[in-house]
This record gives C-alpha cells, sequence and structure tokens, in this order.
C-alpha cells in the first residue's frame, strides 16, 4: 500500500482542486492507495466525495505553504512511503511508476524546470518520514530563523536532503512545465507560451499563473476534472 499527499491550506486553492487532484489520481494508477489532504479547512471532509483522508496538521503556528514543511513531522502518521504532488498539477498520464520507481530510494525529487539553480522543484517528491521527520523536519525546526530567509520550501528541502546519497530525482522526461522552462536552460517570454502538451510527460505542473482553472487549453480542461 502507497500514501499519497496534497496540502490545501489557506485560501489560495478552492476545494475543488483537492477533488480533481483525488479524481485524477484514481484514474491514473492501478496501485492501492490511501489518499491524504492535510488542510485547515473545517468543512474539508463534507465538500469532496471519494476516500479520502481528510487530516489537520500537528503544528499551527506556520503560514501558507511553509505547511508544507509539516509533511515531514514526525506525527503526521503517514507510514513508509509517500508521493506528494502540488494541487496545481494536472495528470495526463498512468502514474504509477511515480511510486514504484527506485524503491530502494529514501528521498526521490523532482529536478526544478530551470538548471542553473540546481534545487529540487517540490511540487512533486516522495519521501519515507522513517528517516525525513529527522533529516527534514528536525533540522529545519532547529534552523527555523536561518530558513526563513529562503525563498521557498524547495529551497530548505533542498538545501537539507541533496547532499545524502540515497537521494535521487525523477526522470526529467516524466514532468513537463506548463509555460517556463525545458530544462534545458532555455526560459520562454510569455509571449512565446504556447502551452503545449509534451506526450512523453505523465504530470504537467503549473507553478505559478495561469493555474488548471485559468487554461483555455482544451487538453487541459479534459483531464483537469
Amino acid at each position: 500500500m502507497y500514501n499519497f499527499a496534497c496540502v490545501c491550506y489557506g485560501d489560495k486553492y478552492p476545494v475543488e482542486y483537492v477533488q480533481k487532484l483525488y479524481n485524477m489520481v484514481t484514474r491514473n494508477t492501478t496501485l492501492h492507495i490511501n489518499f491524504f489532504v492535510f488542510t485547515d479547512h473545517v468543512k474539508m471532509e463534507k465538500m469532496v466525495e471519494g476516500n479520502i483522508n481528510v487530516r489537520q496538521f500537528p503544528e499551527n503556528d506556520l503560514q501558507g505553504w511553509w505547511n508544507k514543511m509539516q509533511l515531514f513531522h514526525p506525527k503526521v502518521d503517514l507510514p513508509g512511503d509517500t508521493l506528494y504532488m502540488d494541487l496545481d498539477v494536472v495528470i495526463t498520464q498512468n502514474i504509477d511508476c511515480f511510486f514504484t520507481y527506485k524503491p530502494e530510494a529514501d528521498f526521490v525529487g523532482m529536478n526544478d524546470f530551470n538548471p542553473t539553480t540546481g534545487l529540487f522543484n517540490s511540487s512533486i517528491m516522495r519521501f519515507n518520514n522513517k528517516y525525513h521527520s529527522k533529516l527534514i523536519w528536525d533540522e529545519y525546526m532547529k534552523r527555523r530563523s536561518e530558513f526563513v530567509r529562503m525563498h521557498g520550501d524547495q529551497e530548505i528541502v533542498s538545501a537539507l536532503i541533496k547532499k545524502h546519497k540515497d537521494t535521487i530525482s525523477f526522470p526529467d522526461e516524466w514532468t513537463q512545465s506548463y509555460k517556463w522552462y525545458n530544462r534545458e536552460g532555455k526560459r520562454y517570454h510569455s509571449e512565446k507560451w504556447t502551452y503545449e502538451q509534451d506526450p512523453n510527460a505523465k504530470v504537467c505542473v503549473f507553478h505559478g499563473r495561469p493555474n488548471p482553472a485559468e487554461s483555455n487549453q482544451e487538453w487541459v480542461k479534459e483531464l483537469w476534472k
């Protein structure tokens, strides 16, 4: 059995994003999974349909996307491997491989679409809190005042985890950016964004605007539901 987790905090994304992510996951995997959403939404359980485990995070003093760090909290009760995806993704093909790729690896991340950063993009990652509660959460709490100057959770996760030998990345061809980099170092100006679907990609990541609900592409409308 595998875990799939997402985070819905604050008012950045409406509840429909959780429902549609659940729908896409269940359509595109043949594996038996436990689907978790960590949220501060008090009515989430009444607003979603399906076998969705609605959870509250252990800590309540973190703001916005900083709550994503709580995925690694020792009290979140995620035994075994957990595949995480942001709410603003569109799943385009079967994702079984994200759960089963290199099972011996402790952490599997997604390379950032801008190769010059040298970071993981935390939109998609697989982890096991048997190891990462100590490597990530404990270290984050010890150095929280230092990390507050960083620009996002992916900078922190990358800083703490990429140095370990059992950290690897998913194959780049499994993921595509909706708009920006092609991982070859080329960033296209917004006037040249064509929003084309990569037929080889299994997941399309909408990092920043536009969001999936704002896309006028037919392939997005067909898949994001």
